[in-house]
């Protein structure tokens, strides 16, 4: 794996440097992409994040934020029996995936159709924070 420097990006980028941090450390998650996920720009301020949680009750899935962090945990049942398979192509294991938020997305909600879970967003921006005009006088 390259490393790669980052460092001019600091000289050029006022503001940026949370973003700079989280391209260095890598944010590697270590779960080997378990579950597969799909983010979908719905429209110019709307996102729609999709995980395929096939065999998850809804009682077994746990959506939290907690500062720009989205965590959407997964845990079976523990009363289920043991199976004695020839083959197992199915996982079936717990799972903890984690999404940073940038700032001002707001969640507005979460469906499970299909053994898909979705997770919409929008970003809501302050009206102090858009662009304005300024008067030359």
């Amino acid at each position: 794996m390259r490393n790669f420097d980052f460092s001019p990006l600091y000289r050029s980028a006022i503001g940026f440097d949370r973003l700079v941090n989280l391209l260095e450390s890598g944010q590697s998650q270590g779960n080997g992409g378990y579950p597969p996920y799909n983010v979908e720009l719905v429209s110019e301020n709307q996102y729609r994040i999709a995980i395929a949680v096939a065999g998850f009750a809804e009682s077994e899935l746990e959506i939290t934020a907690h500062d720009n962090l989205l965590t959407v945990k997964g845990a079976h049942a523990s009363d289920q029996s043991e199976c004695n398979y020839l083959y197992q192509g199915i996982a079936e294991r717990d799972f903890e995936r984690k999404f940073q938020l940038a700032e001002h997305i707001q969640i507005k909600g979460a469906q499970l159709a299909n053994g898909l879970l979705f997770i919409d967003l929008e970003r809501v921006v302050p009206d102090t924070l858009k662009p304005r005009r300024i008067e030359i006088k």
